[in-house]
């Protein structure tokens, strides 16, 4: 059976600590937006966009926006089709992650078939390869990477899926686990075409079924896309170590793939705590609250400021009419989010703490 090998460094054990500590903080906001379902669809469009943009696909953000909410868009069909798949692919993925048993090839299988359906020869959607491939440089045509022979494919496959599925493999912490995933299937090179997408796509499913969904709101392939140099740097490093992928020592990779994890959750924190209240709220509620986006930008606004009159709430929405604010703020004190002090046009808005 294929064992990992890896170093827990102080870089590793640190971002680690992040992660955990923004998934508590994500998880526990006592405020949530009414347009809670907005984040996600945010996260879905940029990793959907950054997904494929990885792979050469040529939409923009917001073509891939508009593909995504069915508008017909001029582009190349390919790319179109990407963007289609993929969507395809995450709803698969959280199919998956609710599927009981362990990790299978199957599940693989299915991805990579959802991940190039209508894109690539029938024959070779859902298969793994049997011939050689190499991956060049595109700049120089140097070889950067050399995949195993495609007879030891489905061995591989097999050998480390029994790893995924052990014992050894349930005390790595869940963020190592999918970032193992994520390199040795990058390693394998299972398929033909379509292998980063469904690679990425995998190693979110490792960190849905342990519990590292954050509520969807993150995209790790924006963080990869932004800077794919590091990406691949990190990759290579690894590779260059040793023909043998048992042989080699993972730490290098490891140690950005948590690292990426902990600044795209962060990120996500910082988000999530500007548009929340004091911690005690959620105590003194007993829920979390959900408010409109026009309520949000008026408590981020008292949490910033400490207090403020209509005159100041006002100057936030400059288009709408006092007495929409006013019964926003209603809504807000009936809530007990918020409370007035003071009963003339120039009483003060407080966050109720």
């Amino acid at each position: 059976m294929y064992s990992p090998k890896f170093v827990i460094t102080n870089k590793i054990l640190k971002n680690i600590g992040a992660i955990e500590a923004s998934k508590e903080v994500i998880e526990n906001a006592p405020l949530v937006p009414y347009y809670e379902k907005q984040f996600q669809t945010d996260a879905i469009t940029r990793t959907v966009h950054h997904a494929t943009h990885m792979e050469g696909n040529e939409l923009s953000l917001e073509q891939t926006r508009r593909v995504l909410e069915g508008e017909t868009i001029v582009a190349h069909d390919r790319d179109v089709q990407e963007v289609i798949n993929y969507r395809d692919v995450m709803k698969l993925v959280d199919e998956l992650a609710v599927k009981r048993g362990g990790y299978d090839i199957q599940s693989l299988l299915d991805i990579h078939r959802e991940t190039v359906k209508k894109i690539v020869p029938e024959e070779k959607i859902g298969i793994l390869r049997k011939s050689q491939v190499v991956i060049k440089e595109e700049s120089t045509g140097n070889i950067v990477l050399e995949p195993p022979p495609s007879i030891e494919v489905p061995y591989l496959l097999e050998d480390f899926f029994e790893w995924l599925n052990s014992g050894e493999a349930s005390e790595v912490h869940p963020v190592m686990k999918a970032g193992i995933a994520h390199y040795i299937l990058v390693t394998i090179h299972p398929f033909v075409e379509g292998n980063g997408r469904t690679i990425r796509a995998f190693a979110n499913l490792v960190l849905l079924r342990e519990g590292y969904d954050i509520k969807r709101y993150f995209s790790l392939e924006e963080h990869f896309d932004s800077d794919l140099a590091a990406h691949y740097e990190s990759l290579a490093s690894v590779d260059r170590q040793s023909r043998n992928i048992a042989a080699r020592d993972l730490t290098p990779w490891l140690e950005y793939f948590c690292e990426v994890v902990a600044v795209e959750l962060a990120k996500i924190k910082e988000k999530v705590r500007k548009l929340s209240i004091d911690i005690k709220l959620k105590g003194k509620i007993g829920e979390q609250v959900a408010l409109t986006e026009r309520q949000m930008r008026l408590v981020e606004y008292l949490s910033e400021n400490g207090s403020a009159v209509m005159q100041d709430l006002k100057g936030l929405y400059k288009m709408i009419s006092e007495d929409t604010i006013l019964r926003d703020i209603t809504g807000l004190i009936d809530k007990g989010i918020i409370k007035k002090e003071g009963k003339t046009k120039a009483a003060r808005y407080i966050v109720n703490k």
